[in-house]
């Protein structure tokens, strides 16, 4: 078995997990992440984009080959 961690993946890994992690992110924390972003006059889009990438940093990646 392989461990990598996402910064080992491709661009094209990277980018296709990336969007899966905002879906998943806007689905758990979506609504918060709104309101907070008002709350404190921050861009909504960049804070998303922040917590989807703490979100990939959390996953261990296995290959089998």
């Amino acid at each position: 078995m392989i461990y990598l961690n996402y910064n080992n993946l491709d661009s094209e890994t990277q980018e296709r997990l990336l969007a899966k992690s905002k879906e998943e992110v806007t689905y758990r924390l979506g609504e918060d992440l709104k309101r907070f972003a008002e709350k404190h006059h921050l861009d909504f889009e960049a804070l998303l984009h922040e917590e989807a990438v703490k979100n990939l940093y959390s996953y261990t990646y296995v290959f089998n080959i």
